[in-house]
C-alpha cells in the first residue's frame, strides 16, 4: 500500500532508539524527508546512518534538542520552522514508590513528557493549518488509562497527553489537519531492555523469566502475552501520518496487545 508520504517532512521527537527510531526508519521507507531528535551529536549521527543505511532513503537529517531545556527546543523549532508530520514521541520513564517521587521528579516528567508536545505542537500546528495540511501524533501509553502503580508520575503525564492531543483535534474542523494519540503497550524499548536486564540480574534469572513473570504478576491482562516490538507501533503511526488516514482525527488508537481490557 502506497501511503503518499513521499517528500512530507517529518519530525520524530526522541527518535534514535526504540519507539522513535522504529517509526523514523518506517516513514523514511514510505517516502517521507525524517528529521531524526535526540539529546547528542553521536546518538543523532548514529541514528541517521542507520536509517539511511536500512531504507536506503538520503532525505534523513538530524536535530539535537534536549526537551528539558527549553533554549534548545526554541533553537530547534528556529533551525526547523514548519513541518508536515510531529510526532510527539519524547519522553522519559522510572519506576519509582508514589513516596519517593519529588516534586523535582513530578516537573522533570511534566517538562519532558508533556510540555515537549505542547510546545512543539504551539508551533507547528498553526503552519499546518494555514497550509490545510498536517499531522500530529502524539505517543502516549497504555498507562495513561491504566496508571501503573509503580510510576504514577510517568501515567499521569501520559494522561496529560491525551488531553493536549484531544484538544487540539477539536481545533482543527474542517481542515486537513489531524491530531491524534497512540497508546502502545509495554514496548521492548531501549529503556525497557536495560530494565528487563538489571531485573535479571539482581534477581539471578534469566531476562526470558523476567518477561514471563513480567506478564504473569504485572500486566496479566495482555491477550498476546509478549512486550510489542518498536516496529509494531511505528506501523500505525505510519498509517496515521498517511493522507490515507483522513477521517480519523481526535482519537486514541490502542496498539497495547490487549493489556486494556475494555472493548473501546
Amino acid at each position: 500500500m502506497d501511503l503518499q508520504l513521499t517528500n512530507k517532512k517529518a519530525l520524530i521527537s526522541g527518535s534514535t532508539a526504540g519507539i522513535g527510531l522504529a517509526i523514523a526508519k518506517r516513514l523514511a521507507a514510505e517516502g517521507a524527508e525524517v528529521i531524526v531528535n535526540g539529546r547528542t551529536a553521536e546518538r543523532v549521527d548514529k541514528a541517521v546512518a542507520e536509517i539511511k543505511s536500512e531504507t536506503g532513503s538520503q532525505k534523513v537529517s538530524g536535530i539535537i534538542a534536549d526537551f528539558s531545556k527549553v533554549d534548545e527546543i526554541d533553537a530547534l523549532i528556529k533551525q526547523l520552522p514548519a513541518v508536515d508530520i510531529l510526532v510527539n514521541n519524547v519522553a522519559v520513564f522510572e519506576p519509582k514508590e508514589f513516596g519517593a517521587i519529588t516534586d523535582a521528579d513530578w516537573m522533570k516528567f511534566f517538562e519532558v513528557n508533556v510540555l515537549s508536545g505542547v510546545r512543539l505542537s504551539r508551533a507547528y500546528f498553526p503552519k499546518m493549518l494555514e497550509q490545510n495540511w498536517g499531522r500530529i501524533i502524539f505517543i502516549s501509553s497504555e498507562s495513561a488509562l491504566q496508571i501503573p502503580a509503580e510510576m504514577i508520575h510517568y501515567g499521569t503525564t501520559k494522561t496529560a497527553q491525551l488531553g493536549v492531543s484531544r484538544g487540539l483535534a477539536e481545533l482543527t474542523k474542517g481542515s486537513n489537519v489531524t491530531v491524534n494519540t497512540v497508546l502502545p503497550g509495554p514496548t521492548l524499548s531501549e529503556g525497557v531492555g536495560g530494565f528487563i536486564q538489571a531485573l535479571a540480574k539482581n534477581g539471578n534469572v534469566t531476562e526470558e523469566q523476567v518477561k514471563e513473570k513480567f506478564f504473569a504478576e504485572i500486566r496479566p491482562t495482555s491477550i498476546i502475552q509478549r512486550f510489542t516490538e518498536p516496529e509494531e507501533i511505528a506501523s500505525l503511526v505510519a498509517y496515521l501520518a498517511s493522507p490515507l488516514s483522513s477521517a480519523t482525527n481526535g482519537a486514541a488508537l490502542r496498539a497495547d496487545g490487549g493489556v486494556l481490557k475494555t472493548a473501546v
